[in-house]
């Protein structure tokens, strides 16, 4: 049963109601349900949280904005409550701090994504897991090995965000929507990630044409200085407010639309896979979504250097889960 204040969820009168759970309310956690208030397809929104005086105070809070969005219903619930929820997304764990790299983080959110993960398996064994806690690529394989769900139902925010980031900062350059740049970021969320520079458009037309066009420089150490910026990005916003939400709140947000709508646009999600020969490793490259979850990635040509990049960065997240100690 909700423990919150509010009505159960059960009242709430849509057509195909469908309810997401959040397991962690922090910083991310919370905001994550914030967005997911927004989304027309979601009708119930359960949090669970060690804390269950804070996922209280989070749903009060929530549902007093729910009037102003789609009227989803927001409840503090127990694992119990994962039953028959299409999506459960986890984004709790140890939040990395300044001077850390994500990386750090793996022995000890692995241990707690282990406790996790049995009690969502117990409850819902046919929901699709999506993961948001960092190394994110690790922890999508952790959870993968962990739940025994088959690869397309084990998800990771993955790169969707640094994707996200890199628009922000092409679009800026180039005084245009960030809605007109089309470019994304592969391989780990995390140090050795790669932009694909090849496949970068700009209001439809492939970066380097764009430029000429529009007489301007294709400037590979000024576009390189974005990608750094881009990397660098969660290390400057958690130097200054000692954390990141709005930016992956929104990506998740747009995974589980994408996944309940049933397709849409490719995006770079973390999925286990084999990649270009380094086999049974979480990484991200642009993949469709649908119901089902994850599919196979989408076919793109990469050149000889970026393969080399992609596999290095496949080796470095192979090689941290080879040191934990998996149930």
């Amino acid at each position: 049963m909700p423990h919150s204040i509010y009505p159960p969820a059960s009242t709430i009168k849509k057509v195909n109601p469908v309810k997401v759970a959040v397991i962690g309310v922090g910083s991310v956690g919370s905001t994550t349900a914030y967005t997911l208030l927004f989304s027309e397809m979601i009708s119930e929104v359960v949090l669970i949280d060690i804390n269950t005086h804070k996922a209280e105070g989070e749903s009060m809070d929530l549902n007093h904005a729910a009037p102003s969005t789609t009227g989803s219903v927001v409840y503090v619930g127990d694992y119990s409550d994962c039953a028959d929820a299409a999506i459960v997304i986890i984004t709790g764990g140890a939040n990395q701090k300044p001077g850390q790299t994500r990386m750090d983080l793996a022995a000890t959110n692995a241990r707690i994504l282990q406790g996790i993960i049995p009690k969502i398996v117990e409850y819902a064994p046919k929901t699709i897991l999506l993961i948001a806690t960092n190394p994110v690529d690790v922890l999508t394989y952790v959870s993968y090995k962990v739940s025994g769900f088959p690869l397309n139902r084990v998800i990771g925010s993955g790169t969707l965000l640094d994707s996200a980031r890199l628009k922000y900062h092409l679009s800026q350059h180039f005084k245009t929507s960030s809605k007109n740049v089309d470019a994304f970021i592969v391989g780990e969320h995390g140090d050795s990630s790669l932009p694909v520079w090849s496949h970068v458009k700009i209001s439809g037309i492939r970066l380097r044409d764009y430029c000429e066009q529009s007489q301007q420089a294709y400037d590979h150490e000024l576009f390189h200085q974005m990608f750094e910026k881009t990397r660098n990005a969660a290390y400057d916003i958690i130097e200054r407010k000692g954390y990141t939400a709005y930016g992956i709140a929104a990506g998740i947000l747009r995974i589980v639309e994408t996944i309940l709508k049933d397709g849409g646009s490719p995006l770079t999600v973390s999925t286990v896979g084999n990649y270009f020969g380094i086999e049974q490793v979480a990484l991200s490259v642009p993949t469709k979504l649908n119901r089902n979850g994850a599919h196979s990635p989408v076919d793109l040509s990469f050149d000889i250097k970026e393969i080399e990049l992609i596999k290095k960065s496949a080796l470095q997240i192979k090689s941290v889960c080879s040191t934990l100690e998996l149930l």
